[in-house]
């Protein structure tokens, strides 16, 4: 369908690929991979007609329709969200009023026997024919489900765009490029602003209705369940893996190892050639021997090793001083603002050792009552903080409280302390700071850099109770996963705030549900509440 070839891109002086090629194919589910900076992101663009390669070309058939949702875009103000998602229907309307245009001339017109008005039915008969065959969808309905399925309330249909946040703005565009059915949808992070029940909503559409779809997601669960390739974009060249993530991961450690074992053998052969030509490199009887393998040295390609895998750094708390037996009991405690609340009468005990999970819809209080605990707001009812209780709070603003003028290592330097300082390089290599990257200033960083630099400096003060907001939107896979492991062996309490089904998987012991202005216990792994929830809602159709 789509066919990618000599791709080569060059920023500045440097390559980031060079001369890939691949086909994408109807029906392909493909994953983009790849270590953050690898190119991932530029791929897409070029996919998506948006970016320009510098050498090579992407061809499509012409009635190839390409729909991309990237990671960072604004709806327009001015339409409600109704109209804007609607406006996938543009199409159809542009359709519509070209009918009405030409059987309006036809109708003025008295020509009847030139080839003109004959040109003009036939016009006129050829669109209506295609109008008519798109024209049995109920467009309005169509918008409605896919709006509902991302989230939005019915009462939101009508609302202006202008009053929703960069996140449900990203979601309204996500609605416009999953109603237009394309052959092609490129999606760059699309869970980043997603709940839980929305990612499993667009997880089901792709599988049962999309045709071609790539993604770059670090949500390993969703990367798993919607894709069958994995294309992984590294050190400038491209693997192409007709399997799905989990499986690539092994096949991956697997051609590693064969690198790793041919590089250490050529470097062995080249010592031994080294040291060949120094031997004799004065004898005349090796003569020709000797230039040979000067030659052959020259011309010798050198095998080289991917990007090394550094999954194996683990991450380490500093040991939790003691807290009381139940760090957080909340007694009737409820929140609203005006008229609208967020919710009330929610009483709960968390133990001291207990790892806990807020899922929930957006906007159903899951932040709310995390700043209810760290009393960053006023609240009806009883919030108790047990002895000795030090919180440690990772929230998106966190990145906003760092000092600007400290370059990224001192930043980490300040608080490190113990055998973790020895190791401070490989724990900044690890959240993607490797290099001179570590001594950039902070002021000059990304929203998502500072925000992975915030959570760094979070894990190496010695706190008893870690609540985490959001924590993994700016961490590709293998920093989740170094993040979920020092999680893992925090001796302290953890509530964590999250819509990663794959983090908090084997993580949480305890998950606390929020919707309909109330929180629910559930004393559940997060894959045995999310069987649960499905069970609930099949139980609330049949009620119907």
């Amino acid at each position: 369908m789509i066919s990618v070839d000599n791709l080569t891109v060059e920023f500045g002086g440097s390559t980031l690929f060079e001369n890939i090629s691949f086909q994408i194919n109807e029906k392909d589910r493909i994953a983009l991979m790849g270590k953050n900076g690898a190119g991932k992101s530029t791929l897409l663009k070029i996919l998506a007609g948006v970016q320009k390669p510098s050498k090579g070309k992407v061809a499509a058939p012409k009635e190839c329709v390409i729909a991309y949702l990237p990671q960072h875009l604004m709806t327009e103000d001015g339409r409600t969200v109704f109209e804007e998602a609607s406006l996938a229907f543009s199409e159809l309307f542009e359709m519509e009023n070209e009918i009405e245009r030409l059987n309006n001339e036809l109708a003025t017109r008295t020509d009847y026997d030139s080839d003109e008005y004959m040109e003009l039915i036939e016009q006129v008969s050829t669109l209506s024919e295609k109008f008519y065959s798109i024209e049995d969808t109920n467009y309005a309905a169509e918008v409605e489900k896919v709006l509902l399925g991302l989230g939005f309330k019915r009462s939101d249909l009508q609302k202006p765009t202008k009053e929703f946040s960069g996140g449900w703005r990203m979601r309204i565009e996500l609605a416009k490029i999953l109603l237009k059915k394309p052959d092609v949808i490129l999606l760059d992070e699309p869970t980043n602003h997603l709940d839980i029940e929305s990612i499993q909503w667009l997880e089901e559409f792709l599988i049962n209705s999309a045709k071609a779809v790539i993604l770059i997601s670090h949500d390993r669960a969703f990367v798993d369940n919607i894709t069958t390739r994995t294309i992984e974009v590294t050190m400038g060249r491209i693997y192409d893996y007709k399997t799905n993530y989990s499986h690539y991961l092994e096949l991956r450690k697997e051609r590693r190892e064969q690198q790793q074992k041919a590089y250490d053998e050529q470097q062995k052969m080249i010592a031994e050639t080294k040291e060949f030509i120094e031997r004799f490199k004065g004898t005349y009887s090796k003569t020709l021997q000797v230039q040979s393998r000067v030659k052959m040295l020259e011309k010798l390609e050198i095998i080289e090793v991917d990007e090394e895998d550094t999954s194996a750094l683990r991450l380490k708390f500093p040991p939790s001083p003691r807290s009381g037996n139940y760090p957080v009991i909340a007694e009737q405690v409820g929140k609203s603002y005006d008229e609208h609340i967020v919710f009330k009468n929610v009483s709960f005990t968390i133990e001291r050792g207990d790892k806990v999970a807020f899922v929930g819809r957006n906007g159903e209080g899951k932040s709310t009552l995390v700043k209810c605990i760290m009393d960053e707001i006023k609240y009806d009812g009883n919030l108790k903080l047990g002895h000795n209780v030090q919180i440690g709070y990772f929230a998106q603003n966190q990145a906003s409280l760092l000092d600007g003028e400290l370059t990224v290592f001192q930043t980490i330097d300040d608080v490190a302390q113990g055998e973790i300082r020895n190791k401070i390089k490989d724990l900044l290599g690890a959240f993607m700071f490797g290099g001179d990257n570590s001594l950039k200033k902070v002021k000059v960083l990304s929203g998502g850099e500072r925000t992975r630099l915030a959570m760094i400096k979070l894990l190496l003060e010695p706190v008893n109770l870690l609540i985490l907001d959001e924590p993994t939107n700016h961490l590709d896979m293998k920093t989740k996963d170094i993040l979920k492991s020092a999680l893992k062996d925090f001796d302290g309490t953890l509530i964590v705030v999250s819509h990663d089904r794959d983090f908090l998987d084997g993580l949480v012991n305890k998950v606390y549900e929020f919707g309909n202005q109330k929180v629910t216990e559930h004393l559940d792994s997060i894959y045995g509440f999310l069987e649960k929830k499905k069970m609930d809602n099949l139980k609330e159709l049949e009620r119907k």
